[in-house]
C-alpha cells in the first residue's frame, strides 16, 4: 500500500470509528421489557399515566430509551424522581408546580414506578 493510498481511507476510518463512538454512547434498556399489556390497577397510576402521556412519552416512549434515556429501569426511590422532574437532567427540562401540580408529580412518579419490572 503506498502512503496516497493510505491517506484516501483514513477519513473512511475515522468516519466508521465515529459512527461507532456515537452508537457505543446510546442509552439502552438495560432491564427486560415488561412482558404483556401494563396493568393499571388503580386510579393514581391511571392519571399518571395520562400526565407522562403528555409531558414525557415524547422523549421516553413508554418509558423505554428515545430522545431522553430509558426510565423504565431506574432504581429510583420516588423522592429522586421528583427531585429529577422538578429540577431537571442534562438536556431534561425542569418542571415546575406551575406546569405540573404536586398532586399531578406524586401521581406520574406511582406510573413511572409501575413502568419497572420488579423482581418481586
Amino acid at each position: 500500500m503506498t502512503g496516497s493510498g493510505l491517506i484516501h481511507k483514513i477519513p473512511c476510518l475515522l468516519l466508521v470509528l465515529a459512527i461507532f463512538s456515537v452508537s457505543a454512547c446510546t442509552s439502552a434498556r438495560r432491564g427486560e421489557p415488561v412482558a404483556g399489556p401494563l396493568k393499571i390497577d388503580s386510579e393514581k397510576v391511571a392519571r399518571g399515566q395520562k400526565v407522562f402521556m403528555v409531558h414525557c412519552d415524547k422523549c421516553h416512549p413508554g418509558g423505554e430509551a428515545g430522545l431522553g434515556f430509558a426510565i423504565n429501569n431506574k432504581p429510583l426511590p420516588g423522592p429522586l424522581i421528583k427531585t429529577q422532574i422538578r429540577t431537571g437532567v442534562g438536556a431534561m427540562p425542569s418542571f415546575s408546580k406551575e406546569l405540573l401540580p404536586d398532586d399531578q408529580l406524586d401521581d406520574l412518579v406511582e406510573y413511572i414506578q409501575t413502568l419497572r419490572k420488579h423482581p418481586d
